[in-house]
């Protein structure tokens, strides 16, 4: 198995129970949010989507991120499929990018100077993955504080 195989098992083993947990969230609650500061259900599904997507941009532009437009600004919020769905063209070419990645690709400097950032990109894809575990967790809690049950996601 190559180190981008790897990967890609990772960024779609995260997605599989992000969708789970996500089929849980009914249209009651896309915008319930803890607090005022809060993203809201639906907000934060579509930052993790949106997320991924700007960093493909920044595997793809080594960094470079200045002329970033993301494909979601603008547009309305309305159900939890649609995002998934808006979301899956960009996913996949994400992915198919990612397979193509030599082990030299991976060991590629990235810049990212508006951060002043220095890391390879294999490590930038890890991290990457790991931002939408991180709002996994958070959807868990959201569950949690409105009583509802949580969805099995550990099997």
């Amino acid at each position: 198995m190559t180190p981008a195989e790897l990967i890609i098992i990772n960024f779609e083993e995260i997605r599989r129970r992000s969708l789970k947990l996500w089929a849980a969230i009914t249209p009651d609650i896309y915008s319930w949010k803890p607090d005022e500061d809060a993203m809201t259900f639906i907000e934060m599904v579509r930052h993790v989507l949106d997320s991924e997507h700007f960093y493909h941009a920044l595997a793809t532009n080594r960094g470079d991120v200045s002329n970033y437009v993301s494909p979601w600004e603008g547009r309305p919020y309305t159900t939890l499929q649609d995002e998934i769905d808006f979301a899956k063209p960009y996913r996949e070419k994400f992915l198919e990018d990612i397979r193509s990645f030599t082990p030299e690709d991976l060991n590629t400097m990235i810049v990212r100077s508006d951060r002043d950032q220095k890391r390879l990109l294999g490590d930038y894809l890890l991290r990457f993955a790991y931002h939408e575990s991180v709002h996994t967790g958070q959807f868990l809690s959201y569950f949690r504080l409105l009583g509802n049950d949580r969805p099995l996601i550990w099997d």
